[in-house]
């Protein structure tokens, strides 16, 4: 993973966490790397990567079983939230690019409409 220098690293993580269970990797239930493998495999500091943990669990996104480590979430109201949350941020930073180029709302859905018609998805 390639982090930005822009954005704490910690949200950088909980980022593509929550982009792998709103695509399916991370699945309901599935068991959630340890702090230790996962900051070995991000090559970050393990502190940086239980911050991100922790605030997923505060989130209810991942819950903890003593002894057995983190999971995501079995609550699919949760799963189906985020799905939405990303939706709308990926819309609205996509209509805020637009405008920045004078283009309307109205013009912004146009030109995505025509690029899918185009197959250029």
């Amino acid at each position: 993973m390639n982090f930005a220098e822009n954005r704490p690293i910690y949200l950088q993580i909980m980022d593509e966490i929550i982009q792998q269970i709103i695509v399916g990797k991370l699945k309901p239930g599935n068991k959630v790397m340890a702090v230790r493998e996962m900051a070995v495999q991000l090559s970050t500091n393990p502190n940086t990567v239980q911050r991100a943990l922790q605030e997923l669990e505060r989130m209810e996104i991942l819950y903890s079983e003593r002894g057995k480590g983190r999971f995501v979430t079995e609550d699919q109201d949760i799963v189906e939230k985020l799905n939405r949350e990303k939706i709308t941020e990926v819309m609205t930073d996509y209509l805020l690019n637009m405008k920045l180029l004078g283009f309307t709302k109205a013009e912004s859905l146009d030109r995505l409409q025509h690029f899918v018609e185009e197959g250029q998805e």
